[in-house]
């Protein structure tokens, strides 16, 4: 009798330590980390800059994931840097960093900081500094825009991909202009719908062209819209 208590006694003593060392603990820590980024980037000026002592606006062009991580040359395949090989004249500086990672997004604190310091380095009104971007870049804008949301004057999207509750953390003193092609089989066009419904609902001031029958490759004809640029150069923060 006394042995079988022995055993009981050590059976429930081996269950009790056995409870107490599968119990998980909570640790409080802290790690500072630092991420460096190496950005390549072009920066285009307008013809009057150096003749001026007067302030210009700065546009941001954050390109799609076709141009990422590759040579940098490649960024002038799409967008304004396009334009601007091509011989076409802007009166504002244009900024067109390049992702350095072929299957990342972008970094897109990197971005504000590199775009910060070429802001502190030339004349740049900094309540006309403009946002635009493309596929993979087009989603960059959208996040930089609820990051940053009295960053910019004003921004356009083309065939961007967004969170619809991005809509609850954008400036509505910041017009937006979002294309897409209601055929786009890489980001659904719905994401467009919804973001732009969304924001009308919220009363922000966004206008949308939809493609009909273009694909994933909007921004051919987005940025050869000479109305877009006319529209970003009036476009002056107030705050």
């Amino acid at each position: 009798m006394q042995k079988k208590l022995f055993n009981l006694f050590l059976l429930g003593t081996t269950l009790v330590l056995q409870a107490c060392a599968a119990q998980s603990h909570l640790v409080q820590d802290e790690l500072e980390t630092v991420t460096k980024e190496n950005l390549k980037y072009y920066l285009y000026y307008p013809e009057d800059y150096f003749d001026s002592d007067d302030d210009f606006g700065l546009l941001l062009f954050l390109h799609g994931g076709g141009e990422s991580g590759r040579n940098v040359e490649e960024i002038k395949d799409t967008g304004p840097p396009k334009m601007l090989a091509e011989g076409k004249h802007f009166p504002f500086l244009i900024l067109a960093p390049q992702n350095p990672h072929a299957k990342k997004w972008w970094n897109t604190d990197a971005v504000v900081k590199l775009l910060d310091s070429v802001v502190d380095a030339n004349r740049v009104d900094k309540k006309r500094i403009y946002l635009t971007g493309l596929s993979r870049g087009g989603s960059a804008s959208w996040e930089l825009a609820t990051q940053y949301p009295e960053k910019f004057a004003a921004m356009a999207v083309v065939c961007g991909m967004t969170p619809l509750p991005y809509a609850h953390w954008m400036d509505k003193a910041m017009p937006i202009w979002v294309f897409h092609g209601d055929q786009d089989d890489v980001i659904d066009v719905e994401e467009s719908d919804k973001m732009v419904e969304k924001l009308r609902e919220m009363g922000h001031d966004v206008r949308y062209t939809r493609y009909k029958g273009v694909g994933h490759n909007a921004w051919d004809r987005a940025y050869t819209t000479d109305s877009l640029y006319t529209w970003i150069a009036k476009q002056k923060r107030i705050n």
